[in-house]
């Protein structure tokens, strides 16, 4: 998919990712939930939103679906 690849988040300085929080968005673009992603990383609730909190703020993405379409064109 070209649109993927013209975004501005796939041009994301993606390697400022914690390795801890290209896991947690490798699952939420899988579909889980919040807590399914916690039970998987052996985390709280809490702290998979607080990841997520830090990649929206790190990369400028606002939505679930941009951080979904970032983890496909990463390949995560």
């Amino acid at each position: 998919m070209s649109l993927i690849h013209a975004t501005p988040h796939a041009e994301a300085p993606v390697p400022t990712l914690a390795p801890r929080e290209r896991e947690t968005l490798r699952h939420i673009a899988a579909g889980c939930t919040y807590l399914q992603t916690a039970r998987h990383m052996g985390l709280s609730r809490h702290t998979v939103d607080a990841y997520l909190r830090r990649i929206r703020t790190k990369l400028n993405i606002n939505s679930t679906a941009e951080l979904t379409r970032l983890a496909i064109s990463l390949g995560l």
